[in-house]
């Protein structure tokens, strides 16, 4: 049985006196500023395990003595780095997703200084069936592709002796395991290889558990949950498990700090754990008070900075850190409740996938797509449909971004196998993700499937066993039964009312909107103007390609949705969705993304974007913006569409007034912070449109569109979504050439095929030459192990070449 006790006792040594006693200066200051970066809090004694694998694609799937011969030819080898996909995927055509057995194998030694400790290698994911070799002999087998597993290596291991560690990894199609249904039939595609990053942890026998690992009902690891939060005072519940692997009881001291954004500390106190049994587990609480919290929301997103430590006298034996927010939440049916405050849940959905690499990014670019999440106006993400990278939830977490975790699931509900794994990747989701104060909701079911009541019920009651506490815990799924918010999809009901007269006593919110209802015509204006349209005129799908008339109707109908959603009880909604992505059961890009695949703008990201601010919160989000949807060509539409979170909006061509206008009141747009503004301009003339915002009278932003003249050369710029490149961890960016003319307007009918090169530490990946759309080409560039500064140049026939340094930090 486990020790549990609570206490309030403070620190009597400081926290640096003990790091220099032990020699652990080396760990992670904790004067850090926890927004500073979105970095991974690795656990004391916890080395990168990324480099130095090695990789191949198999028909012979089986496990010889060969595999773990260095000097064997049985395989060809290539070197690889995690996070790693099997293979890169091709964009833009009818080629399926990869799907087969590939292997893995790093050679190793223990590092000096593991005598005596657990030696384990933890994995962030592995699609999706991970059998795990050391030195010829399998220790485990792992079921699930989203969520991390950690292999215990001590018995196995070699000292002063190479050791090789081999995975068998399969992503073939399996019915017993989550999100189940076969590739051919599925809406996304589930990638391949070690896509997240390892660890190799090196543990006293005296250790913080892993939450995941540990197995245990609202237990393992470091557990954080606050109550009776306020202005003035709030308490933070702190719960560390701690792990005696010694041959007899051992007590011990855990103790916790508490620092602020600037490094002072909030609160302190070490608690005595007595007698943990040999090969046992003992249990610590904290109750620490805070007095005047900084709270944690999408225009403040404070974050604390937590450290645990498991000391025995002045040694310190085992350490933790992550960064906390303090923050209260409800659902009810009248709205959503964040610090006591009615908050509007304005979300998105997004898939994690990037074109070629699949799923297999870094942690800074689950952090820039977090960026163009706030950068676009919404406050809440849906995870669809499967738990994301830490590190995307870590980058919500400073950013503000109140999210709603999904386990892996559409379409499928599969046998007691596939339902028993389901269930686990409920437990294991809510162990991992618990302490982030991002997160809002828990879909613990199964998107879009019929499921039993049985299922629902059990899904339903472990999320409240993990986090058994009487406030701030809520489950969601798309049926009506035992989740404590429904959300279902707009087109889950019929027009004209959807959910609008929904009038069961439980919160409601709209998890997608916007594509289905207008592809598949079920829903969507019922106007006769609209019944008259083409199926590629009215429906969402449109790719950036595709022209500005596609684009302007793709951001009416999230438009007319997004206002409409406001005549009901729902407390929120997210629209489908964030970025265009591919699938299994089509050929084509599911384009219904207010930004393309390479994460380029469409006219709706603007649209989303001018319903925040124009007061800019912390980040500098919401600032006042203006933004004119139309690409002023003779064939452009002769009613100008202006984004913008301003009063009013004076809009001239080539510097005449056309008009200054206060915001639209239609049936579009009634409900809205703030509707578009519409132009009506007698013809077409060439030149420059000009948009002028003004709040209170006060000009607060512009914009200009020009009429494009012959394309005449390359601009180039690249995605840093407030992150530098950064060498050493598989990190990409979008680098973007757009074809311009003499006075840099991007020309939109260009297809240019544009030609990049790289010189430096960064390698092109996936297509280096690639047509421009709508005027612009990308392409994926890949930070090596060193740092320094990439010369990207780009050349295209009959264009002016344009270059561009980029550094690696």
């Amino acid at each position: 049985m486990p020790r549990i006790l609570t206490s309030r006792i403070a620190a009597a040594v400081p926290l640096t006196a003990l790091l220099l006693a032990a020699g652990l200066t080396q760990c992670t200051s904790s004067h850090v500023p926890a927004s500073s970066t979105a970095e991974t809090f690795r656990p004391l004694g916890a080395l990168d395990f990324n480099p130095d694998w090695q990789f191949s694609q198999s028909r012979d799937t089986a496990v010889t003595a060969a595999l773990f011969d260095r000097a064997a030819t049985t395989l060809p080898w290539a070197a690889a780095t995690l996070p790693h996909t099997a293979q890169l995927e091709p964009v833009n055509t009818a080629q399926r997703q990869w799907q087969g057995i590939s292997f893995y194998r790093k050679f190793f030694r223990v590092p000096a200084g593991a005598a005596g400790k657990r030696v384990a290698v933890h994995f962030g994911a592995a699609m999706h069936t991970a059998d795990v070799y050391l030195n010829g002999r399998r220790l485990q087998r792992h079921y699930g592709g989203y969520l991390p597993f950690e292999v215990d290596l001590t018995d196995q291991l070699k000292p002063d002796q190479d050791n090789c560690l081999l995975v068998r990894l399969s992503n073939e199609d399996d019915p017993t395991v989550p999100p189940g249904k076969p590739l051919k039939d599925l809406d996304f595609n589930f990638y391949s290889g070690l896509y997240r990053g390892a660890e190799l942890r090196l543990q006293a026998p005296l250790h913080i558990t892993d939450a995941v690992q540990a197995g245990r009902v609202a237990g393992g690891g470091v557990f954080v949950n606050y109550t009776n939060v306020s202005a003035e005072s709030a308490t933070l519940r702190l719960q560390t498990e701690v792990q005696n692997h010694h041959p007899s009881a051992q007590s011990l001291q855990v103790h916790a700090t508490l620092r602020d954004e600037r490094g002072r500390v909030v609160a302190q106190q070490t608690e005595e754990l007595r007698d943990v049994p040999a090969n046992s587990f003992g249990r610590v609480v904290h109750l620490m008070n805070i007095s005047r919290p900084q709270l944690w929301s999408p225009e403040q997103p404070y974050l604390y900075r937590l450290a645990v430590e498991v000391r025995q006298g002045r040694q310190v034996l085992d350490r933790q850190e992550l960064s906390t927010g303090v923050r209260s939440i409800r659902f009810a049916p009248e709205g959503f409740y964040l610090n006591g405050q009615t908050l509007r849940l304005r979300g998105t959905n997004r898939h994690q996938e990037y074109p070629y690499l699949g799923y297999a990014v870094s942690d800074n670019a689950q952090y820039r797509d977090a960026w163009k999440i706030r950068e676009a106006g919404f406050n809440f993400v849906r995870c669809s449909h499967y738990p994301p990278s830490p590190a995307f939830l870590q980058a919500c977490d400073e950013l503000g971004i109140l999210v709603m975790n999904s386990i892996p699931g559409w379409q499928f509900f599969g046998d007691a196998t596939f339902q028993q794994r389901s269930l686990q990747n409920v437990r294991d989701m809510v162990r991992r993700d618990r302490n982030h104060p991002s997160i809002i909701l828990w879909e613990a079911a199964l998107n879009e499937t019929g499921m039993s009541k049985p299922y629902m019920d059990e899904a339903h009651r472990i999320v409240h066993q993990e986090l058994p506490f009487k406030e701030g815990v809520y489950t969601c799924g798309w049926l009506d039964y035992a989740y404590d918010v429904f959300i279902p999809a707009r087109q889950h009901a019929k027009a004209p009312d959807y959910w609008n007269k929904y009038a069961q006593p439980k919160p409601i919110l709209l998890c997608e909107y916007g594509d289905w209802e207008y592809y598949a015509q079920n829903a969507g204006f019922n106007q006769k103007a609209y019944e008259g349209l083409k199926e590629s005129e009215r429906t969402s799908r449109q790719l950036r390609g595709q022209g500005e008339r596609a684009l302007a109707q793709q951001a009416l109908n999230f438009q007319e949705a997004h206002n409409d959603n406001f005549r009901g009880p729902a407390v929120g909604d997210a629209n489908w969705l964030l970025f265009d992505y591919k699938r299994g059961y089509a050929p084509d890009i599911e384009s219904s993304g207010v930004g393309d695949i390479f994460r380029l703008p469409k006219f709706a990201y603007y649209f989303y974007q001018s319903q925040y601010g124009p007061v800019a919160d912390r980040h500098g989000f919401g600032w006042p913006m203006v933004y004119i949807a139309n690409y002023w060509t003779p064939t452009s539409a002769k009613e100008v569409v202006v984004y913008s979170n301003a009063d009013e909006v004076e809009l001239l061509l080539n510097g005449q007034i056309v008009a200054r206008q206060k915001p639209d009141r239609n049936a579009f747009s009634d409900r809205l912070a703030h509707p578009p503004f519409t132009f009506a301009l007698p013809a077409f003339a060439p030149g420059t449109l000009q948009a002028v915002a003004y709040l209170g009278g006060k000009r607060v932003a512009t914009a200009e569109r020009r009429t494009p003249g012959a394309p005449a050369r390359l601009l180039l710029r690249y995605d840093r979504s407030n992150r530098d490149l950064s060498s050493g961890q598989q990190d990409a960016v979008f680098v973007y050439a757009s074809v311009v003319d003499a006075t840099g307007e991007v020309v939109p009918t260009a297809t240019t095929r544009v030609r990049f090169a790289a010189q430096g530490p960064a390698e092109l990946v996936g297509d280096a030459a690639p047509a421009a759309e709508a005027g612009i080409a990308a392409a994926v560039l890949r930070a090596g192990q060193q740092a320094g500064t990439v010369r990207l140049t780009a050349t295209a026939d009959g264009l002016s070449a344009a270059s561009l340094d980029i550094p690696v930090r």
